[in-house]
């Protein structure tokens, strides 16, 4: 009898997988696997629903912890990809390694997904599955299925859909991040309807009033909000509540997809603005200027890498090495101010501090301010070499 393990979500695309995967492919069994990463609770239990009444078998699986911990180095690194704080990407090789678990677990013949055969999904889960060795199906890029095909093909088998052809949205949600992309939303030109926001609030009705928070860090890791400590998963929902409330960490952008192409793509990640500002704000304090301006170079290739799904390349575990030297001294706390949409360091400290005030401050005397005359001499002397060269040639 053959059996496939389905990597599910309960949402449109992979729920049709089901029967997909039955009459196209020719599976007797088909095992559906959800796998908590900090989505709603709401939403897991829908999943689960769904899972136990259209497949043969439902697995849910909780890995909040190992994604906490993804989460605490992508702090680390600033994850960043042209602006997208990298959520659903960081997601998807903890979710394939889970499903791959259980594939196993079963003496599955085959591994399914529904990412289509435009985005980036597909990657990320395919490269996870093949290096396991599973043979990977995946029916939306196969079979190059659209939404509104799957939506008629759904009502025809008598699957409720969680979408319309009126709000087509494809939502995607995890403790980082809230990703909304599909149907008008793909048109560049398009304004976002107010209603694909459920973390944020629009800077109109935001309070008037701002919000300091101060965060503690160790050595990257973010342990405490107001001086009170905190575990990853409350420290990060808490930044999502307090955030979204004052309208930050709404992202709308262009971005290049791994296959080339260009896609709008719609997020929310209020804690994940919060922690990265904080974060990049006490480095600047610890961190000399070649520390820093040599990590910018490593966080971009480490970004990337991420996007693509690349995290058993063997550079990337380099990478990661590289950073957590830079973290040794990243402990101290940042006081940033959220209001209307925005976080704005304010204040900052720590015992690892390259600043010092005296001899910084204009009112010390510790430097002697004399003894600079010798260097400012030489600087730019190259440049003022080539004026004069300049100018006499010009006489010629």
């Amino acid at each position: 009898m053959a059996k496939v393990v389905l990597c599910y979500s309960g949402g449109l695309d992979t729920t049709v997988c089901i029967p997909i995967l039955r009459e196209k492919y020719g599976f007797d069994e088909v095992v559906t696997v959800t796998v908590d990463i900090g989505q709603p609770e709401d939403e897991i239990r829908y999943a689960e629903r769904r899972g136990e009444k259209y497949a043969d078998k439902h697995y849910t699986i909780d890995a909040k912890k190992e994604f906490v911990n993804a989460i605490f180095m992508l702090i680390k690194a600033n994850g960043d990809y042209e602006g997208y704080v990298l959520g659903t990407a960081l997601a998807r090789p903890i979710i394939a390694e889970k499903v791959v678990e259980i594939a196993k677990k079963e003496n599955a013949d085959a591994i399914a997904h529904g990412a289509t055969g435009k985005g980036n999904d597909q990657l990320r889960f395919d490269n996870i599955f093949f290096q396991h060795g599973f043979r990977v199906i995946a029916p939306m890029r196969e079979l190059n299925l659209t939404r509104e095909w799957e939506m008629e093909y759904a009502e025809k088998h008598g699957i409720e859909i969680p979408v319309t052809k009126d709000k087509p949205w494809s939502i995607d949600e995890n403790l980082w991040s809230r990703s909304i992309e599909g149907g008008k939303l793909e048109d560049p030109s398009y304004i976002p309807p107010e209603e694909i926001y459920e973390w944020t609030l629009s800077a109109e009705k935001t309070p008037n009033e701002p919000e300091i928070i101060e965060i503690g860090f160790e050595k990257g890791i973010p342990i405490s909000i107001n001086g009170e400590k905190m575990d990853g998963v409350s420290l990060i929902r808490y930044l999502n509540e307090i955030g979204g409330k004052h309208g930050v960490g709404r992202t709308d952008m262009i971005e290049d997809r791994i296959l080339g192409l260009k896609a709008r793509e719609n997020y929310e990640h209020p804690a994940a603005t919060i922690l990265i500002t904080a974060h990049r704000d006490l480095e600047k304090l610890v961190l000399s200027r070649r520390e820093l301006k040599f990590k910018k170079i490593v966080e971009e290739e480490w970004a990337e890498l991420v996007y693509y799904g690349l995290v058993n390349e063997p550079l990337f575990e380099a990478l990661n090495a590289f950073i957590d030297k830079t973290q040794e001294r990243v402990t101290g706390w940042v006081r940033v101010k959220i209001y209307k949409g925005s976080c704005i360091p304010l204040a900052r400290s720590s015992d690892f501090a390259l600043y010092k005030e005296e001899l910084t401050s204009f009112d010390s005397l510790e430097l002697d301010q004399r003894f600079s005359e010798g260097y400012s001499r030489f600087h730019g002397l190259q440049g003022r070499i080539y004026n004069e060269i300049k100018k006499d040639l010009k006489t010629i």
